[in-house]
C-alpha cells in the first residue's frame, strides 16, 4: 500500500482512556493522517475526545459475553482496516477470534493466540526464557517449600497486569494471612533498579529496535516519570526476550536487577505500553513503524534513539456538553441530548 492511500485507512484504537491509546492516536493522527476511531467502555475516556464525534465508540467490557460480537459489528460497520487494542483483557478474546476479524477485513496489530498465552502466563514465561536471560527464582505458591526461600519474597498472580495483586512479603507466616483467590507465584525479590524496554519487531517476531526506560516513578503499574536510556546491554536483553517469544510488532519487556547487578526478567506486556510516548520522543516512533510493518511498508533497521526524560502533568480537555458521548452524564428531558455517534450503521 502506498503512502497516498494511508489517509483512507480506518484505525480503531481501544482503551482510549489510557496513555497508550492516547499516544497511538497522537502518533498516527499527526504523522500519517489516518482516519482514527477511538473506543472505550467509559464515555468519559479522554482519548475519545481527541477524534471527531462520529469517530467515537463505546465498547463493552472485555469480559462481557457479547464483547467480541459487538467489536466485530463495529469493525464491519465502521469499515475498520486496523484494530489496535491497548487493553490487556481484550488481547486474548481478540486473538481467539482472529478469523472473524480477518473476514471483516480488519487487520489486528497483535500477537497470535499461542504466543500471547505463553507470554501472559508469568510461570510459562519464566520457563520459556530461563536459558536465554536472567530469571528470578519463580515457583507456584501452592507447591513452594518456604523453608528453602530467602525472605522477603514477592507474591504475584500467575496472570494479571498493572501490578494488581503483587505483594512484598517479609516472612512465611504473612503468606497465610493473605486473601488469595487466583493461582499465585512466589518469586525472588530483586532490590535493584527497574527498567521497561520497548521493543519493535517484524510481523514474525524478529527484533528491529529496543528503547530501554528507567521507571523513576510508578502509579498503579504505569510510569508517571521516567527517562529513556542508551544502554546496549538493556537493548540486547529486550531483543533476546522478544526473539525467544517471537512476539510481533510492539511489546514491553520489564526487568529488574539483583543486588549483584544481574538483570532479570519480570514480565512481558505484548501490546503498546503506556509510556510509548517517551520512546517516540527518544527518536523511534514504534507505533507508526509497526503499522507500516502490518501494511507491508518497508521499515528501516538500525534505528538510533537518544536519552530524554518525561513527566506526566495533569492536562485538561474542555468539551461542549452536546459533544459528550451518550452515557457520560444525565440530561433533563427538556434538554437536547448529547450526540450519539455510536450507531453501528454509521460510517
Amino acid at each position: 500500500m502506498n503512502g497516498s492511500n494511508l489517509n483512507q485507512i480506518r484505525v480503531l484504537v481501544t482503551g482510549a482512556g489510557g496513555p497508550a491509546a492516547i499516544a497511538v492516536i497522537r502518533s498516527l493522527g499527526v504523522i500519517r493522517k489516518f482516519n482514527l476511531i477511538a473506543g472505550d467502555m467509559d464515555p468519559w475516556a479522554a482519548g475519545l475526545y481527541l477524534v471527531p464525534p462520529e469517530n467515537r465508540v463505546v465498547l463493552l467490557p472485555a469480559d462481557h459475553a457479547e464483547f467480541i460480537e459487538n467489536l466485530l459489528a463495529i469493525c464491519k460497520s465502521k469499515e475498520i482496516s486496523i484494530l489496535i487494542s491497548t487493553v490487556d483483557g481484550e488481547l486474548e478474546p481478540v486473538a481467539l477470534n482472529i478469523a472473524g476479524f480477518d473476514a471483516a477485513g480488519t487487520k489486528v496489530l497483535g500477537a497470535p493466540l499461542h504466543i500471547l498465552l505463553e507470554t501472559l502466563d508469568k510461570f510459562a514465561l519464566a520457563r520459556k526464557c530461563l536459558l536465554v536471560v536472567g530469571i528470578p527464582r519463580t515457583e507456584l505458591l501452592d507447591s513452594a517449600d518456604f523453608s528453602n526461600w530467602t525472605f522477603p519474597v514477592v507474591i504475584k498472580p500467575r496472570w494479571g497486569s498493572g501490578s494488581k495483586g503483587v505483594r512484598l512479603v517479609s516472612q512465611p507466616d504473612d503468606i497465610t494471612h493473605l486473601d488469595l483467590e487466583n493461582e499465585m507465584l512466589i518469586q525472588e525479590y530483586l532490590p535493584g533498579d527497574e527498567y521497561s524496554i520497548d521493543v519493535l519487531a517484524t510481523c514474525v517476531g524478529v527484533p528491529i529496535a529496543a528503547v530501554p526506560r528507567l521507571r523513576v516513578r510508578v502509579d498503579s503499574g504505569i510510569a508517571v516519570a521516567g527517562r529513556s536510556l542508551c544502554d546496549t546491554d538493556l537493548e540486547e536483553f529486550g531483543k533476546q526476550v522478544v526473539a525467544t517469544l517471537e512476539l510481533p510488532f510492539i511489546s514491553n519487556v520489564q526487568a529488574k536487577r539483583r543486588a549483584s547487578g544481574e538483570l532479570c526478567l519480570l514480565e512481558v506486556n505484548p501490546r503498546v505500553p503506556g509510556s510509548i510516548a517517551l520512546t517516540k520522543a527518544s527518536g523511534i516512533d514504534m507505533v507508526r513503524l509497526s503499522v507500516d510493518e502490518l501494511l507491508g511498508i518497508a521499515i528501516p533497521v538500525g534505528i538510533k534513539h537518544r536519552e530524554v526524560a518525561m513527566v506526566r502533568p495533569l492536562a485538561d480537555v474542555v468539551i461542549e456538553c452536546a459533544d459528550l458521548v451518550e452515557g457520560a452524564m444525565p440530561f433533563a428531558s427538556d434538554q437536547h441530548p448529547p450526540v450519539k455517534p455510536l450507531a453501528l450503521g454509521a460510517k
